[in-house]
């Protein structure tokens, strides 16, 4: 049955795409062979690299943010190569899984959900390592499923001060323009990327940022790869091709998509996914429902996962308000099945969707019977418009 009205896609990716990027997308299929195709690939590149803040190289790969993960494992590794990995969620487990598949010995620093990264484990686990067996870290930047951000500058600190050479590789699929990140500055070897997030694609684009470091690792590394070669594509590129058959038509839209979000300025766009994060959590707060990440220096603003009382099932209310209000929301991934809804608040968005978001999930959660304070959404109101700071202030 028709649902009247625009449908609010507030999952965390993939995320709305804006209409310029349909339509560059939509645009006639070009030639990947022919004289105009470098202008293309040369812009989307340089691109790019403005986005990861990085000089160093980006390839692009025709897959989702897992082929990136794999590509990430095989160009710089050997098998029974050690990585630690830290456990930050499901996506993190997701790698960890993957990175076990393709025969690498991982060592793994649980986690309660809650929290990114914890970054003095790792330094302690790293000064513990004398031999340097350990050839990479790899951590999620912003783990989708529970909405808690790991500090990658603070990683890269205690890298350092175990005075340990490993490669360091992030993921940053559900951050990559929405959260402030900088692959040179924080000595990142390769960074993870995907389009239908923060970049406001349909899914189907990949990155790798690789610095020199992970280049020079990968020349020794024995994992097999063919599709995902980084030196492969490093010099089609240079060429202004690819060595296989890209995606073109999303190269198209991402061009589109990489000027849209520098005519607002990255500044401009972290700044706004701040102050949706913020109004969010102040609902999610007056509602008096617990908001899943504990630790308020790790809250992303990517998305808000919410814990539901016990007793009451966060699929069912989900299923309630896309019934009611045609909106969806993230469903809860591993052991936060039915635990946790998550308010997505990347991407193409402004106030009006994410207050429009937020009343359908008060109506929701009122349908539902779920027990909350009503007037959350006055509480985001107040937040947007600096009413709490203000108020505070006066205190």
């Amino acid at each position: 049955m028709r649902s009247a009205g625009r449908h609010f896609l507030q999952i965390p990716g993939p995320t709305n795409v804006p209409l310029p990027v349909l339509a560059a997308i939509a645009q006639p299929t070009v030639d990947h062979r022919g004289p105009d195709f470098p202008a293309l690939t040369f812009g989307v590149i340089e691109g790019m690299k403005r986005i990861f803040r990085t000089q160093d190289n980006v390839v692009i790969y025709p897959a989702s943010g897992t082929g990136a993960w794999e590509a990430a494992l095989v160009n710089a590794l050997s098998p029974g190569d050690s990585v630690l990995m830290a456990e930050t969620g499901h996506f993190s487990t997701l790698w960890k899984t993957m990175a076990t598949r393709l025969g690498l010995n991982i060592e793994f620093l649980h986690g309660d959900w809650r929290r990114g990264a914890d970054f003095g484990a790792i330094e302690n686990h790293l000064r513990g390592d004398r031999q340097h067996k350990i050839k990479a870290v790899a951590v999620v930047h912003n783990e989708t499923s529970t909405g808690a951000v790991s500090n990658i500058r603070a990683v890269r600190q205690a890298l350092d001060a175990a005075r340990h050479p490993a490669l360091l590789m992030v993921d940053t699929i559900s951050s990559l323009a929405s959260i402030d990140y900088r692959h040179d500055e924080w000595q990142v070897d390769v960074t993870v990327g995907g389009s239908q997030k923060g970049l406001m694609l349909p899914p189907g684009l990949s990155f790798n940022a690789v610095s020199e470091k992970a280049r020079k690792a990968a020349q020794n590394a024995r994992l097999p790869h063919v599709f995902w070669d980084w030196e492969d594509m490093i010099a089609m590129n240079g060429k202004g091709y690819f060595p296989y058959t890209p995606a073109t038509n999303m190269l198209q839209g991402l061009k589109v998509a990489i000027e849209l979000l520098e005519e607002e300025g990255l500044p401009a766009v972290f700044a706004r996914h701040d102050r949706a994060a913020a109004a969010a959590r102040a609902c999610v707060r007056y509602w008096g429902l617990e908001i899943w990440c504990a630790e308020p220096d790790d809250y992303s603003s990517s998305l808000t996962a919410v814990l539901v009382p016990e007793g009451y099932s966060a699929d069912v209310l989900r299923a309630t308000i896309l019934s009611q209000s045609s909106v969806s929301l993230g469903n809860g991934l591993g052991r936060l099945a039915d635990r946790v809804f998550r308010i997505g608040h990347l991407g193409d968005f402004n106030d009006a969707a994410l207050l429009g978001t937020l009343a359908a999930i008060e109506a929701g959660l009122t349908s539902a019977a779920v027990p909350i304070r009503s007037g959350g959404v006055m509480a985001a109101i107040d937040s947007l418009s600096g009413r709490n700071a203000m108020a505070a202030a006066a205190e």
